[in-house]
């Protein structure tokens, strides 16, 4: 079935007037081609490329609203993706670390520096040893959040401040290797069995918060004079203050971190204590040890975090912003395009058609030995089929020929030869190739 044959001194319409017919193909046989391509069909009465829907135009106007389409999409993309990079940006600047008086979160100490700041004490975070011990003084308030990951030098110039400066030094729950330096004459006593205690000692500040959350940590004892012991645990406290050398200046040892945190300033008399401890002098220094404050060794493997963790809360509600718009994007976009729909080919090609295209192109090209493999190699796998040799070794000599020779009742002849011979010197060679192979074909199915 072909379509009707162009005239090449009429224009056609589909491309205007002035533009000339497209030379043939080189190497393209025009006889055959009407097997391998499909007409463009077209209605009784009506030129091709008349119809509704065809045309310059109407290709145009399709192109122009795909094109529409598709940047009101990347635009409505770009919209949601700046707003997310925005709030994420926004966000990360009020996002902090672990006990600092600047983080909302819940391990952060904002709470507890609001309520300060309500009672007209003023905040300083510093990151150096250096500016921690020059930062204090009689009216100051010292508080060392890690004193265990001090290098030896940040933890004299912490001495130092505490000996000299007549203000009160905080140390957050340090250890054995920060006691060593900062606080002698102080051992630990390993951690506390119970989160919640009560004060049992005469310290104002203790007593009149109560009961508070410091047995969350370790637990400590001196034998320095006029050392104070509150919130004991086993026998042991877990808050001491020490007096120092200067006249008016102590040192508090606190053995866990929870009557700071966000998450637990609430509880019991966490943030009473935590007010009074912190808020004896107007000025607080608050010392979060940066990385070249630290001591490389110090470090533990509690500290590692995984990626996730490292990533800021800004960013993960972006990410998710946007996974959430790409997926309401794919609905958007599924809902107009509809269901797949069967299409019907213009025109239906017959498989003889094809085959006889196939055969003019190798007549064309002189392909004689490649339409030889290809007969023989068809009928290889319909003999093996029918003899019951497996389809791996169908072009085998070996397991074919003799189970066809055992099917044929006139003799065996020479069967090798017909179906792995040479290569059919003429095109007659070839037919009778083909007809020797149809006739043994036929002969094994009857037989």
């Amino acid at each position: 079935m072909t379509g009707p044959t162009p005239d090449p001194d009429v224009p056609d319409p589909d491309r205007g007037p002035t533009e000339p017919a497209p030379a043939a193909e080189p190497g393209r046989n025009p006889a055959a081609g009407h097997g391998t391509a499909p007409a463009e069909a077209t209605a009784p009465g009506r030129a091709p490329g008349t119809g509704p829907g065809t045309g310059p135009g109407a290709t145009l106007r399709r192109t122009t609203r795909k094109v529409r389409l598709a940047a009101a999409v990347l635009a409505v993309l770009a919209v949601v993706a700046a707003g997310a990079v925005l709030l994420a940006v926004l966000n990360s600047g009020t996002r902090h670390g672990h006990l600092d008086p600047r983080s909302a979160d819940p391990t952060g100490s904002r709470a507890v520096a609001e309520l300060l700041k309500e009672r007209g004490v003023t905040t300083r975070v510093v990151t150096t040893a250096r500016e921690a011990a020059d930062a204090t003084g009689p009216r100051t308030t010292l508080l060392v959040t890690r004193p265990d990951l001090l290098g030896a030098t940040q933890r004299s110039a912490v001495r130092s401040a505490i000996d000299l400066s007549g203000g009160r030094t905080v140390l957050l729950a340090p250890g054995d290797a920060g006691l060593t330096d900062l606080s002698p004459g102080v051992r630990t006593e390993g951690d506390a069995t119970t989160d919640d205690l009560d004060p049992r000692c005469a310290l104002p500040a203790a007593t009149s918060a109560g009961r508070a959350g410091t047995g969350g940590g370790l637990r400590y004892t001196t034998a320095v004079p006029g050392a104070t012991a509150c919130y004991p645990s086993g026998g042991h406290p877990t808050l001491l203050v020490l007096p120092t050398g200067t006249t008016g200046g102590d040192t508090v040892l606190l053995g866990s971190e929870a009557i700071l945190l966000n998450e637990s300033l609430a509880e019991e008399g966490n943030a009473s204590l935590a007010l009074q401890l912190l808020g004896s002098r107007p000025d607080l220094v608050w010392y979060l040890p940066s990385l070249a404050d630290s001591d490389p060794s110090a470090g533990s493997g509690d500290e590692d975090k995984s990626l996730f963790e490292l990533v800021p809360a800004g960013w993960s509600w972006a990410l998710l912003q946007l996974f959430l718009a790409a997926v309401l994007a794919a609905l958007w976009r599924a809902r107009r395009l509809g269901p797949l729909v069967t299409e019907k080919l213009p025109v239906v090609i017959r498989a003889s058609e094809t085959t006889e295209g196939r055969a003019r192109l190798y007549r064309k090209a002189g392909a004689r030995d490649r339409a030889a493999t290809v007969l023989r190699a068809a009928t290889r796998e319909r003999l093996a089929a029918l003899v019951g040799v497996p389809p791996t070794r169908a072009h085998e000599p070996a397991a074919l020929v003799p189970a066809v020779s055992a099917r044929l009742t006139g003799g065996p002849g020479d069967v090798t030869a017909l179906l792995f011979g040479p290569t059919p010197s003429d095109d007659a060679a070839l037919v009778a190739l083909a007809d020797h192979l149809d006739a043994l074909e036929r002969e094994v199915r009857t037989s």
